[in-house]
């Protein structure tokens, strides 16, 4: 019989649904790390919020972990990469407190419009301050939203039942799901421009880390209010503080923040200021939902192999994931590849299955495409959810098999096209398996994609190889591989740098300064 820990404070509900399912459950909360690493071997799943902390060193310890549950949305709390190389699925419940999240960010505008936490303590203390506490009204204002995805989208909708006049910038909206939705799409710079309040709604990725910093705050209209029930660090908080001193932001209503437990925070005492302690998906609807949701999914996968909602794998049969595999792998980093050099919104996207490919179940190895290319933009995606997030966003997907392979056994081809540009991708796997990219924008090349990778452009000039390789050793950056192609003599070039760890940004901007260079995009793999 399959063993369950529950390790985080959830609804009694799952532990019954594991007992009634046939599943053994243990329920024993707020262990310390050390207590958990001593127990963890002896469960096949682990069920979490977002307390426990299921690390590398966690991991390690759990000879038994098949599958690890997050009754909530992020899995930040779960080391994804370590849990996929020790074969552990690992889930997440992403829309079971979905609107729960989208209520507590109106919520929060409500409560900072009309200044509720500061009028309230005044009157209980005996005081009736009735002209200090002049607020403004939603009616008709510019509401902001940035991240328009299944939250954004809820919370628009809502703000719109308010006869609020919504704009989004989303890079993945398009025009179609945008109108659908009722929103302006725009870019961010407009965004801020023009808003009277701005909602965030996206995940916390290298792209999103502080996109409120203080030079966007700079361009916001003068008396903006801000909320934030997505992820602490997508504002500076130091910047904002300084905003709000200085009159600029009129106050902002905060439900998450850089560090958390936040005890401390240089927002806190400040009466223009709203904080919750990360209540967003706090309401005893959410709380059931994401508790049966878990406990459902875990109980399916122990016992019948089914998997669903999992962040590091698709929805695949065990005898169907030894023969695709590695063409699994091939589609992500083809979809990886892509999506981290995709800024703009997606228009469509087409799939080629050539040779062997085209005799596999193309609509598994599509999703994990889809999945690698919108990660980088988006929370909460996976092989199993990415096809309906792309159709929700309007983006045309198509799938196109050939049994016929001109230059080799086996191949497969990303081509995307957005509002801005068309790029293709081609990949194939050798005979030991292993993905290969061979193609690149029309370009012949042939590179094994590695963690660390710098991906150039540039004009076919004499001497610049040697220039990028002295401008990176410079930088004490070693250089394990280095894949060339070129259009044709004189012409366009491209290089796939492997390198042993991340590029320092100083190292990054010389190598953009260096003549005839067109871009350099540092990718992890």
């Amino acid at each position: 019989m399959p063993k369950v820990l529950i390790a985080d404070k959830m609804s009694p509900r799952a532990a019954e649904i594991f007992r009634e399912r046939g599943v053994e459950v243990d329920v024993n909360t707020g262990l310390a790390p050390e207590e958990l690493a001593k127990i963890i071997g002896a469960y096949d799943g682990l069920a979490v919020r977002s307390s426990t902390k299921a690390t590398d060193e966690i991991i390690a310890a759990a000879a038994n972990l098949k599958v690890i549950g997050r009754a909530g949305i992020g899995v930040d709390n779960v080391d994804i990469p370590a849990a996929t190389a020790r074969g552990i699925v690992v889930m997440n419940t992403p829309f079971g407190n979905s609107i729960t999240t989208a209520e507590h960010a109106i919520a929060m505008m409500m409560t900072l419009a009309r200044q509720i936490p500061l009028a309230n303590a005044s009157t209980q203390s005996g005081k009736w301050e009735k002209s200090r506490f002049m607020g403004v009204e939603l009616y008709n204002k510019v509401l902001g939203v940035i991240g328009c995805g299944n939250i954004g989208s809820i919370a628009a909708r809502l703000a719109i039942g308010l006869k609020m006049r919504v704009i989004a910038y989303d890079p993945y909206l398009s025009a179609d799901r945008a109108s659908e939705l009722g929103v302006t799409k725009v870019e961010l710079d407009e965004l801020l421009r023009r808003a009277d309040m701005i909602t965030l709604h996206v995940p916390l990725t290298d792209e999103t880390r502080d996109i409120l910093d203080a030079d966007a705050l700079a361009k916001t209209k003068p008396g903006v209010r801000i909320v934030n029930c997505a992820r602490g660090g997508l504002i500076n908080e130091d910047a904002l503080k300084a905003a709000i001193e200085s009159g600029h932001v009129a106050g902002a209503a905060l439900d998450v923040f850089a560090n958390e437990p936040a005890r401390e925070n240089p927002l806190f005492g400040m009466e223009q200021v709203v904080a919750t302690p990360h209540l967003g998906a706090s309401t005893e609807e959410a709380q059931v939902n994401v508790a049966v949701q878990v406990a459902e999914q875990m109980s399916d996968f122990l016992l019948d192999g089914a998997v669903t909602n999992a962040v590091n794998m698709p929805s695949v049969g065990a005898e169907e994931m030894a023969v695709l595999g590695p063409y699994m792998t091939l589609a992500e980093q083809l979809g990886s590849f892509a999506g981290q050099l995709t800024t703009t919104g997606i228009r469509s996207v087409t799939i080629e299955y050539e040779g062997d490919a085209a005799a596999l179940k193309a609509q598994s190895l599509t999703a994990v495409v889809l999945a690698g290319l919108l990660r980088p933009q988006l929370d909460n995606i996976n092989a199993v959810n990415a096809p309906a997030v792309a159709k929700e966003r309007g983006i045309d997907v198509r799938e196109v098999k050939c049994a016929d392979c001109r230059h080799y056994r086996t191949l497969m081809r990303l081509t995307v096209v957005t509002e801005r540009q068309e790029r293709a991708i081609a990949g194939t796997l050798f005979a030991d398996d292993r993905p290969r990219i061979v193609n690149i924008k029309g370009i012949p090349i042939e590179a094994e994609l590695t963690p660390d990778m710098l991906y150039i452009t540039n004009d076919d000039k004499p001497g610049l190889i040697g220039a990028m390789g002295r401008t990176l050793g410079d930088a004490d950056v070693n250089i394990a591989t280095f894949a060339l192609g070129r259009s044709n003599e004189g012409g366009d070039a491209i290089a796939l740098v492997a390198i042993d760890g991340a590029v320092p940004d100083d190292a990054l901007a010389a190598l953009r300064a260096l003549p005839a260079i067109t871009q350099v995009m540092p990718l992890r793999f």
